[in-house]
């Protein structure tokens, strides 16, 4: 890729992360006026709601570019919130609790979330980890930003392996033809493993592809992740086997014959 196309995609990915929105979920009025006002200081677009069935009404009208949700919310907590949005879409969420139970983390992780901070936490730290989160998903939402693209830039972007195509452009990823929906940490995932067919990658190396340095994770949530990206696979193809765990070592991804 040329310097002058990888400084192009840069500008794109800038200007989309400063027109975010961001969904602020919280059942606390203070939280949530506080939380929003951080971030709306940073200059970003700001929809606030106070549990989570309006949250998730509100998202099948239009979804977020970014959600930051607390965990414990009447009618629908953070979790339910979660688990229903990441049916349907793939936008980062940032979890956020007053509680400081290590089990809700890992478990916020493991069933879909991005990030987590507990409360109280710093302004600084929140608009980072929101501008990381989006860093993260800016490929997917630079499809709608109209900027041409050479027929180069178009093919870098597309890897094949046999029946798995993925475009990192466009967060396209197809089995046999059929369009398979991933979140941003699931294709990454897959993504690292698809690049090298037959070489093993360990838990800490897709630590380090699926999270940012400064998120601590148990190393079994890679496993959690692995176990929906398989899931959502055998949907489309019962017999999909290509991802290979190595008790002990890691995870690989198996040529297949298209």
């Amino acid at each position: 890729m040329s310097d002058h196309a990888l400084s192009a995609r840069e500008v794109v990915d800038s200007e989309r992360i400063a027109m975010a929105r961001i969904a602020v979920v919280d059942d606390e009025p203070s939280v949530l006026e506080a939380v929003a006002s951080i971030l709306a200081s940073a200059g970003f677009e700001i929809e606030r709601y106070r549990d989570g069935k309006s949250a998730l009404d509100a998202f099948a009208r239009r979804p977020p570019d970014l959600a930051v949700i607390d965990l414990v919310m009447p009618r629908m907590d953070g979790m339910e919130l979660m688990r229903r949005a990441r049916e349907r879409w793939t936008f980062p969420i940032i979890m956020l609790t007053a509680r400081g139970d290590e089990v809700d983390e890992v478990l916020s992780l493991r069933m879909g979330a991005d990030d987590y901070m507990r409360k109280p936490f710093s302004q600084r730290l929140l608009v980072e980890r929101v501008r990381v989160g989006l860093r993260r998903s800016a490929m997917p939402a630079a499809i709608a930003v109209p900027r041409p693209q050479t027929t180069e830039e178009a093919l870098e972007c597309v890897m094949r392996r046999g029946p798995l195509e993925m475009d990192s452009g466009r967060h396209l990823a197809r089995w046999q033809g059929k369009e398979v929906s991933l979140t941003v940490t699931e294709f990454n995932l897959l993504q690292a493993l698809a690049r090298n067919p037959g070489y093993v990658k360990s838990r800490d190396q897709l630590m380090d592809v699926a999270y940012d340095a400064q998120v601590y994770v148990d190393d079994r949530t890679i496993d959690s992740h692995i176990k929906r990206l398989r899931k959502k696979m055998r949907a489309i193809d019962p017999e999909f086997c290509a991802i290979e765990t190595l008790y002990g070592v890691g995870y690989k991804y198996m040529p297949v014959s298209a």
